[in-house]
Formats: C-alpha cells, structure tokens, sequence
C-alpha cells in the first residue's frame, strides 16, 4: 500500500508529462481544421486568424492563476481539473460548436483552459526532484508540448476517415481517461512548500521577483520562437522556395520534432554546465542562423543547417529556461513564476509572425524579419549574461553561472 500511496518520481514524471501532451493536443484541436473553418463558414482571413489565436491566448494568460493555484493545492488536485475542464469545450465544439463563427470563438476560448496546464506540472514535477536534475527532469516534462504535433498529424485525418465530431470525441474520452489515472497515481511531494498568502500578494510578490521578468523576457524568445515556426514555417518555405504544401508541412515536423528533443537534452546540459551558459549559447546559434537565412540561401543544404540548428536551439534554450526557475524562484512560488513565464513564451509566440507578414506585403522580402529576429536573439544574449546571470550569481544556487 505504501508504495501505491509514493510512487516512483520517474512514474510520476511520466504522468505529468503525458498530461501536459494530452491537454495541449486539446489546445491545439482547432489550427489543423482552419482552413476546412474558413471553407465551410465563409470566414475572413483575419476571422480565421482570430479562430486559431483565441485559446493560444486564453491559455497562455491562464498559465498565470493556474501556476498560483497549483502553489496552493497541488499537481494532484490541478491535473484532473484542468483535463476535466477542457473536456467541455472539446465536447462543445465537436457536438455543434464548430458550425459557426460564434461557436468556435466561444469553444476556442474555453478550449484555452487546455494550454494552462504548462503551470501545473512544472511546480509539480519541480518539488520531486533534487536541484541537480530538475533541468533534466523538467525538460523531459517540456516535452509535452509535441502535444500540439499530435493534434497535427491527426486531427485532419480522424475528420477524412469519420466526421468532423471524430477528433474532438477522441480527445475528450483521452481527456477523461487521463482525469482518472491522474487521480490514481499522482500524488504530491510531501515536503512541497504550500504558500498562505493570498492570491494578489503571492502574484504581485512574484512579479517582483527579478528571475519572473528577467525568465519571461528570455522564455518569450526562446518559446516564442518555436512557436513562431511551428506557426509560420509552411507558408515562409512554401513563398521562399516554392514547396508544396505537403513537403512544407513534413519540414515543419521536423523543425517541432528536433525542437522537442532538444528540450531535455537544454535541460540535461543545465544541469551539467550552468543554464546561464546554455541559454546564452542557444541565442548565439539562434543569432547566427537568423542571419544566414536572412539572405535566404539554397535550401540544400544551408537553409535547412540554418532552420535545423535554430530548431535545436530554440528546444534547448526552453528547457534551459525552466532549468534556471527551478533553482531560482522560491520553492514556494515556483508556480506562480512559471504561470508568469509560461504566459510569455506563448505570447511571445504570436509577435513574430505579424511581423513577419506585415514585413513581407510591405517589402515583398522575408529578410528584414529575420534579421531583426537575430537582433532579438542578441539582446536575449545579452540579457542572458548579464542580469539573469547576475541574478542566478546572488541566488548562490546556479553552478556555473
């Protein structure tokens, strides 16, 4: 009974991250059936936009009282709630939802409950692990968010081979079977840290902390970033080089795929050389690679060196980022500095490619975004070496800062 009662961490890492997996292939649900939306509907291009944007943005601002909340009642509380409560909308929108631009705007917002789950299993997973390998341990977490490659790859074709309400009946029945393990098998560090102020003291305290902004600044570029890609990659390959949709699509893959790996392994190197010294070195490489593409060179080889080696970074950088909340927030906010960070990596997200896009109708050229993108990877550099690393010196508790 004693060992139902503590499992294993390993165990319990595995059962946070395929929650963090489930909820975001959730999250994701609407993207990959966009166009099939703007079809059916008659939707506008900036109708469709908003479609998409809605639970991206619903769910990284609900990263902020999730990670609060998660301080105060635990992972093993939090899990179940959050996939429980986005088997609602999932189910609203696969059942009559997704036949109007109001439904998929009101769905698609609830849908966002889904994306905050982030805030959850980094405290969690967080109190189980000794210092020297939370980096590891959280980037393996990190890689829940292939989550949203799930829902790529499959939500399309659950709809070709049944109907539109397939995916979303699927997705919710994983949902519920999730709820229910988690139930089962979670159980919460017995000497986490339970914070008793209030919700406004505890966020406005953690907004104060140097670590939140300094970690946020840094994560919106490294998380941004990646999710910027993800987004944006298919129709940059397919107006630079002429891909086809299908050879644009399996490339982005690739780029998500290579992304996700790299976040343990930023994570595992954090542990190992300082996550000061690997974020700075995933900025130098995001710099450079920004600037060959720039210029915008074969494809083969170059091109892809450049988009892979920003894909590695971008991944690494991320689960670096985490490596260094980890040791240096307080043990007792460590979610609500996640629920902060979390929210700006995913808002950071949808900077670059406005940007992008705008540059391009107004220029008829990619280069000028990307090159401001190396600029943005330099100043995340900079602020990598000199306040986050000052800041993780006067912790005391960063190695190798």
């Amino acid at each position: 009974m004693q060992a139902f009662r503590t499992p294993p961490r390993w165990l319990l890492l595995t059962v946070a991250t395929v929650g963090f997996a489930v909820n975001f292939w959730a999250w994701a649900l609407l993207s990959p059936l966009a166009p099939r939306f703007q079809a059916a509907l008659d939707l506008t291009a900036t109708q469709q936009a908003l479609v998409v944007a809605v639970p991206v943005v619903v769910g990284s601002l609900g990263r902020i009282p999730v990670g609060a909340l998660t301080d105060r009642f635990g992972g093993r509380v939090m899990f179940p709630i959050i996939s429980l409560a986005t088997v609602v909308p999932v189910l609203y929108l696969g059942l009559s939802g997704y036949a109007s631009l109001t439904g998929l705007l009101v769905g698609g917002f609830f849908l966002g409950i889904g994306g905050s789950v982030f805030a959850v299993g980094v405290p969690f997973v967080n109190a189980w692990f000794p210092p020297e390998r939370r980096g590891f341990a959280l980037g393996i977490f990190g890689a829940g968010m292939g989550g949203t490659a799930i829902s790529a790859l499959t939500t399309v074709r659950l709809v070709d081979a049944g109907s539109m309400r397939t995916p979303f009946l699927i997705t919710a029945g994983v949902l519920v079977l999730y709820a229910v393990t988690s139930v089962l098998v979670l159980r919460d560090a017995p000497d986490r840290p339970v914070p008793t102020q209030k919700f406004a003291a505890r966020l406005a305290a953690t907004v104060r902390l140097p670590v939140t902004w300094q970690a946020a600044a840094v994560y919106a570029v490294a998380f941004g970033g990646y999710v910027a890609f993800s987004v944006y990659l298919p129709a940059y390959l397919k107006t630079a080089y002429g891909l086809t949709q299908a050879d644009a699509a399996n490339r982005m893959a690739g780029f998500v795929l290579l992304a996700v790996v790299m976040r343990p392994t930023g994570g595992w190197l954090s542990d190992r050389f300082g996550g000061v010294r690997v974020l700075s070195g995933a900025f130098a490489v995001v710099a450079v690679g920004a600037f060959v593409q720039a210029f915008t060179p074969p494809l083969m080889p170059l091109g892809t060196v450049a988009f892979l080696a920003m894909a590695a970074a971008l991944g690494a950088g991320s689960g670096a980022t985490f490596a260094l909340v980890a040791v240096m927030a307080p043990a007792n906010q460590v979610g609500s500095v996640t629920g902060v960070v979390g929210a700006a990596g995913g808002l950071g997200g949808f900077v670059p490619p406005l940007v992008m896009g705008a540059l391009y109708e107004a220029y008829e050229s990619y280069a000028i975004g990307l090159a401001l993108l190396a600029l943005v990877a330099l100043g995340a550099m900079t602020l990598t070496v000199t306040a986050l690393a000052s800041t993780a010196r006067t912790r005391g508790r960063v190695r190798n800062a």
